[in-house]
C-alpha cells in the first residue's frame, strides 16, 4: 500500500452496435456489441485510510447512494476479500457522467476501482483476474476494465480485444436528454425478434453494418432519444450517429475533432437542458 493519493478514470462506455439475440432461461439476454470508450468520463481517487468508504462528488453526485449497494463499494470488497486486503481506502468519486444512461457510468466506475486499488493496495492482479472479479458484479464491467474497443458475447462479458481498430481516434459526441432510463425497462419492451448476427471484422465496418436493437424500445419510453438522434444526424461533418446501450445517452462520429466540438456547442445551445460532452475514443 502506497500513502499518495492517486486516481483512475471510469472512461465512459459507447456501444457502437448492440444486437439482441434472445433472452435467456435465467432472464439475462445474449447480445454481441461492438464496445468503444471515450477519453473522458467520472473520476475516482483514493488516499490511504483505515476502513474502505465512499464519498460522492461532482455534477451528477447528488443522490448516489455511497453505501454498499454502489459498485464502487461492492467492487471495493470484492478485491479486498479475493486477495485478503485488511487495510481500508477512502475512495472518492467525481461523478461527471449522467446517471442511468446508457455509457456504462456505475461499471466504469467499478472498473475504476478495480483497476486503482489493484495499484493502491499492491496487490498487481493482471487485467484477467480483474475482469473475473468484476464478472460477478456486473456484465458491463469487465469490458470497462481495459476500456479498449473489444466485441463482447453472451451477456456482454465474452471479450475479444480488435487488434484491427478503426475507431480509436475517432472524434465524438456524446448527447444525453437529461431523462435517466433504467436497462431493465427497455429489456422489458424489446419485442424480442432476432434482427440477426453482429459482423465480424472491423469494429467500424461491423458498427456501420449493424444496429443497435433497443433503440426502438427505448424510444417507445423516452421519445426525446429521436430528437437527440436527429439534432446530431444534421451536424456538419457527423460520419455516424446512434444511441449507445439502454440510453438515453446517443453519440456521433466525426471525422474532425473541431466538428465534434462545434457541433457540441451548437446543441449545448439549441438545448441548455442537455448534456453534451466532446472528445476522442481511446
Amino acid at each position: 500500500m502506497t500513502g499518495e493519493t492517486a486516481a483512475e478514470t471510469g472512461w465512459a462506455k459507447i456501444n457502437l452496435a448492440l444486437h439482441v439475440r434472445r433472452r435467456r432461461a435465467d432472464g439475462y439476454h445474449d447480445i454481441e456489441t461492438i464496445f468503444a470508450f471515450a477519453d473522458f468520463g467520472d473520476i475516482l481517487s483514493v488516499r490511504a485510510a483505515d476502513d474502505v468508504t465512499l464519498t460522492i462528488g461532482g455534477p451528477f453526485g447528488e443522490g448516489l447512494p455511497a453505501d454498499e449497494s454502489n459498485l464502487v463499494l461492492r467492487a471495493a470488497r470484492a478485491l479486498a476479500g479475493a486477495y485478503g486486503i485488511e487495510t481500508g481506502a477512502a475512495l472518492m468519486l467525481d461523478k461527471r457522467l449522467p446517471v442511468a444512461s446508457g455509457i456504462g457510468g456505475g461499471s466504469a466506475d467499478a472498473a475504476a476501482a478495480l483497476r486503482l486499488l489493484n495499484r493502491h493496495w499492491g496487490i498487481d492482479a493482471d487485467e484477467k483476474a480483474l475482469c473475473a472479479i468484476g464478472t460477478a458484479l456486473g456484465a458491463d464491467i469487465p469490458a470497462c476494465v481495459g476500456s479498449r474497443t473489444q466485441r463482447g458475447d453472451g451477456v456482454g462479458e465474452q471479450l475479444r480485444v480488435l487488434a484491427d481498430d478503426d475507431v480509436r481516434g475517432k472524434a465524438v459526441l456524446l448527447v444525453n436528454p437529461g431523462t435517466p432510463l433504467g436497462t431493465g425497462p427497455v429489456f422489458a419492451a424489446w419485442d424480442g425478434a432476432d434482427r440477426g448476427a453482429l459482423a465480424g471484422g472491423l469494429p467500424l465496418a461491423a458498427a456501420r453494418d449493424g444496429r443497435n436493437d433497443l433503440e426502438r424500445p427505448a424510444i417507445s419510453l423516452c421519445p426525446v432519444i429521436g430528437t437527440v438522434i436527429a439534432a446530431l444526424e444534421d451536424r456538419p461533418g457527423v460520419a455516424f450517429t446512434r444511441m449507445s446501450g439502454s440510453g438515453a445517452t446517443c453519440f456521433a462520429l466525426f471525422e474532425a475533432e473541431a466538428d465534434a466540438e462545434a457541433a457540441r456547442a451548437a446543441i449545448a445551445a439549441e438545448h441548455p437542458g442537455w448534456w453534451a460532452a466532446a472528445g476522442r475514443l481511446r
